[in-house]
C-alpha cells in the first residue's frame, strides 16, 4: 500500500527521470539531463494497483491539484498557486474520491513549478538554461510522466483526465499508451491545435520574443520580459471565460497603471480587469516556461504525429477504452466542433463512449469553477470502471 498525505497539507514530491549519463530523449532527437519531474498524489494505490487516476493540468497550472500549499516549489509558487486548481473535484467524497482513488498530477517538463525548465540550471553552464532549454511536444511532456508512473509501480491507470491542453496530454496517453490506461476523459480539447488557437498563440509568443528584456530567453539575470508576458496573458485570458462572465467579473472601480501605457488613461472597467489579470500572471509564471509549454500545444497534432492525419487510425489502439468526452457550449478556446470531432472517430471505431456537452455561461474556464455540472458524470465512469475491473 502506498499512503499519500491529505489533500489540505499537500506536498510536493520530486522524481529524477533522466541523468546526465542517461538523458531523456526528445521526439526531436534533442536530450537533456538531468531531469526531474515534480508531482503530487492524494489517496492510496491499492494492493492491485489498479486505483491510479493521471490527472494533467493545463496550460499554466501546476502540480497541486487539490489541497493547500503554501510553501510550494519556489519563487514563481505565488499566492494563486496555494490553492489547488481542481480541489472541488479532488479529495474525499468529490467527483475523483480520494477515498476510492490513488490520485496523480505532475508538472510539465519545461515548466516552473518544480519540473526541469529554462530557468533551471544548466550542467553544461553553471547558469540557467535559458535559451538553449529545448522544446518539448506533449509526446515529451506524456513520456516524462510515464516515468513518475512507472517509478510508482503504476502498469494501468484506471483513468487518466485532462482539460483543455492537459485533453491533448490525456489523449496522447491514449493513443500512444493504449494498454497503460482504461478510462479517457478529456475536457473541452481536441485533437489537434486549430488554426485559430495557432494564431492566438503566435500572438502571445510574438509578444514574448518582442519585448526588449527577452533577450532570446537569456534575461535571468537581468529584469524580466514582464510587460510581453502581461500581454500574452490577456490574449489568452479573453479565450478561457465568456464576455458575459468577463464583463460581470471586471470590478467597476478603474485602476490607472503607472509603469505601462504611457498617454493612455483606461476608460473601462473591462480594460482595468484585464490589465489585472495580467499583472497576476507575471507574479506566477516564468516567460521561457510559458514559450515552452505554449508552442507545444501549438505544435500538437495527434493524427497527423501517429497515423498521417487520419484521426480513425489515430485512436485505433484504444478500441478497449472506455470515454467520457465533454464539451462547453460556450467555449471559444476549444469550440465544441473539436470534442464533436473526437466523438465521431470514436463512434467509427465502436468505442464505448459517453459525449456530453455541459452548459454554462462561463465559457472554457467552465471545467475549473462549476464542479456541479461535470463531477455526476466523472463519478459514474470512474465508477464503472471500477466495476468492472
Amino acid at each position: 500500500m502506498t499512503p499519500s498525505p491529505d489533500p489540505s497539507i499537500s506536498r510536493t514530491r520530486f522524481l529524477q527521470v533522466a541523468s546526465l549519463e542517461e538523458p531523456f530523449v526528445l521526439h526531436n532527437g534533442k536530450t537533456l539531463g538531468p531531469v526531474v519531474v515534480a508531482y503530487k498524489t492524494w489517496g492510496t494505490l491499492n494492493a492491485a494497483r489498479s486505483n491510479a487516476v493521471l490527472v494533467f493540468h493545463a496550460l499554466s497550472g501546476s502540480q497541486n491539484a487539490a489541497g493547500y500549499d503554501p510553501e510550494g516549489t519556489g519563487e514563481y509558487w505565488g499566492e494563486e498557486c496555494h490553492h489547488g486548481w481542481w480541489d472541488a473535484f479532488i479529495g474525499p467524497g468529490k467527483a475523483v474520491d480520494t477515498d476510492k482513488y490513488f490520485v496523480v498530477c505532475c508538472n510539465y517538463l519545461g515548466g516552473c513549478y518544480g519540473t526541469t525548465g529554462p530557468a533551471d540550471i544548466n550542467p553544461e553552464t553553471g547558469k540557467p538554461y535559458g535559451r538553449a532549454f529545448p522544446y518539448p511536444t506533449i509526446s515529451d511532456i506524456v513520456d516524462s510522466q510515464m516515468r513518475v508512473l512507472d517509478h510508482l509501480g503504476i502498469e494501468c491507470l484506471l483513468a487518466v483526465i485532462g482539460g483543455s491542453m492537459g485533453g491533448f496530454c490525456a489523449m496522447d496517453l491514449a493513443a500512444r499508451y493504449p494498454t497503460r490506461v482504461r478510462g479517457v476523459i478529456p475536457i473541452a480539447s481536441g485533437l489537434r491545435a486549430t488554426v485559430l488557437a495557432k494564431a492566438l498563440n503566435f500572438e502571445q509568443i510574438y509578444a514574448i520574443a518582442e519585448d526588449q528584456n527577452f533577450r532570446g530567453g537569456d534575461y535571468y539575470d537581468g529584469e524580466a520580459p514582464w510587460r510581453g508576458l502581461m500581454l500574452a496573458r490577456m490574449i489568452s485570458h479573453k479565450t478561457f471565460i465568456s464576455l458575459e462572465y468577463l464583463e460581470r467579473r471586471a470590478r467597476e472601480v478603474i485602476i490607472q497603471p503607472t509603469d505601462v501605457l504611457s498617454g493612455y488613461l483606461l476608460e473601462h472597467r473591462v480594460e482595468s480587469y484585464m490589465l489585472h489579470q495580467g499583472r497576476k500572471f507575471i507574479e506566477r509564471f516564468d516567460a521561457n516556461a510559458y514559450l515552452r509549454i505554449i508552442t507545444a500545444w501549438q505544435s500538437f497534432d495527434l493524427p497527423r504525429a501517429l497515423a498521417d492525419s487520419d484521426p480513425v487510425s489515430a485512436l485505433e489502439p484504444c478500441r478497449h477504452q472506455r470515454w467520457l468526452v465533454f464539451s462547453i457550449d460556450s467555449d471559444v478556446c476549444y469550440y465544441p466542433n473539436e470534442q464533436r470531432e473526437i466523438s465521431q472517430v470514436l463512434k467509427t471505431l465502436g468505442i464505448e463512449h459517453w459525449y456530453l456537452t455541459v452548459h454554462s455561461d462561463k465559457g472554457h474556464d467552465s471545467f475549473l469553477l462549476e464542479p456541479e455540472l461535470f463531477s455526476p458524470h466523472i463519478v459514474f465512469l470512474l465508477g464503472y470502471l471500477s466495476s468492472a475491473a
